[in-house]
């Protein structure tokens, strides 16, 4: 949502409101209809390569690299959103653990979700953050989906789609990845799922969306093991699916979120990302734990960078009136031992580095040097091509920077070949790691002093 937000919908209203458009902001939710509808077109075709990437990647970097996610953006993440109301955060976390970690009920009492939230919403309307905004049944009354076919024939018919494929290409792919990881994931909780049909739904799913109106595409559920645990199965879905169906077409959505803040579900959030970092960890070797622990740096990486400008931004960076964003920022950090290029680099595709480090580790653990080689080798081709690591600044923000698909749509001006290649760095270390990998797969022995 971030991504779409401001890398694809922000340029396209400030480019209508640069051209005089009448309406610069439905120019830019008709570029996230553009967006959302090609990256289900991208998960449908991914979907019939899916299964033989699976196979070839070893489950410990599918499953840790969703536990680094978990971990990070959900579980400190919400965490410390948590605890600046401590008197919510704190009590209802300790709900969740006392139910779920200590396996017990009280008598027959209610799950534990529920007993959360509930509990939560109380402390939030004695503490007064609640209720959150004013007048919530303005809303409220029948509102039935309709197509946006119109719009979004307009979106493509514009500049959004070629402005817009150096973010939505990637984001695409990352999507499909997600969805990969997710399903593996359930297996790993023991619900198999076939992968075709899987990410086939999401990716119609996606299209449909954006059809009637959705700047943000679908996707599969992250958690499994988490709903799982709480005794969720079909029907878990089956009701959710219903009940944010009812919520939508009678406008109660804004009614809900004024009666219960989001403080009062924070926990739930955090329990389901520790519980996913988790499950790594139980569906896999102890000898593996390295690569879990290895390929979880990525995601908190790519955590970190988004702490950073987020920081940065707060007081004053890349506003109107404050200064932009740009490379004597790094050197001013890199004084306070703040090494935000680093962070920056991790950002750009850290889910894709995130299992190229897990598999590489994982194989190097297993002693199969050569298809560590092979991963290492295939990290350093898709860094060439700038799908990881390469990044550039904009006036507020850091962006995936792909300057051979802006070359193929004619936006690019060669500027030396380091300008067709910005992360030539990190693929040339990927190349050296593969030498690397190579020559222990040739000349490297068994150490016996180490167990």
């Amino acid at each position: 949502m971030i991504a779409f937000v401001f890398l694809v919908m922000r340029p396209a209203q400030e480019y209508a409101i640069a051209t005089g458009m009448e309406d610069p902001s439905r120019a830019a939710w008709q570029a996230g209809l553009v967006a959302c509808f090609a990256c289900g077109l991208i998960e449908l075709m991914a979907a019939v390569v899916a299964e033989p990437i699976r196979r070839v990647t070893p489950r410990v970097a599918m499953i840790a690299t969703l536990g680094g996610i978990g971990l990070s953006l959900l579980g400190i993440g919400f965490l410390l959103e948590s605890f600046s109301h401590p008197i919510v955060g704190i009590v209802t976390l300790g709900i969740m653990f006392v139910l779920y970690f200590g396996r017990v009920r009280f008598g027959r009492g209610m799950p534990g979700i529920a007993l959360a939230v509930i509990v939560g919403t109380a402390l939030c309307w004695i503490i007064k953050i609640a209720p959150v905004g004013e007048d919530p049944l303005s809303s409220v009354g029948l509102a039935l989906p309709k197509p946006v076919i119109g719009d979004l024939w307009a979106g493509f018919s514009g500049r959004q789609l070629l402005a817009s494929l150096s973010i939505i290409l990637p984001m695409g792919l990352l999507s499909g990845l997600a969805s990969l990881q997710n399903i593996e994931s359930a297996e790993a909780a023991g619900d198999s799922y076939p992968v075709r049909p899987a990410m086939t739904t999401n990716g119609l799913g996606t299209i449909a969306a954006a059809c009637f109106g959705s700047a943000f595409p679908m996707s599969i559920y992250i958690g499994h093991p988490g709903w799982k645990a709480v005794g969720a199965r079909a029907g878990y879905s089956t009701l959710n699916g219903l009940f944010v169906t009812v919520l939508c077409l009678t406008g109660t959505a804004s009614l809900a979120a004024w009666f219960i803040p989001v403080d009062a579900g924070l926990a739930v959030i955090i329990w389901i990302g520790l519980i996913i970092s988790m499950q790594a960890f139980e569906v896999s070797e102890k000898k593996h734990y390295s690569a879990i622990v290895v390929c979880m740096l990525p995601v908190f990486g790519a955590w970190a960078a988004m702490l950073i400008k987020g920081a940065l931004r707060a007081v004053g960076y890349g506003t109107p009136d404050g200064p932009a964003f740009s490379p004597a920022l790094l050197e001013t950090l890199e004084r306070e031992r703040i090494f935000a290029e680093g962070a920056f680099a991790f950002e750009q595709g850290f889910l894709y580095a995130s299992l190229i480090w897990g598999a590489i580790t994982f194989f190097i653990v297993e002693r199969e040097f050569l298809k560590a080689a092979a991963w290492s080798l295939f990290a350093s081709t898709i860094t060439l091509l700038g799908l990881m690591h390469a990044w550039k600044f904009t006036s507020s923000d850091t962006v995936i920077n792909l300057p051979l698909l802006d070359l193929a749509i004619g936006q690019f001006s060669f500027q030396g070949w380091a300008s067709v290649f910005p992360a030539w760095p990190y693929a040339v270390g990927y190349g050296l790691l593969s030498l690397l990998l190579l020559a222990s797969h040739k000349w490297a022995v068994p150490d016996s002093s180490h167990t």
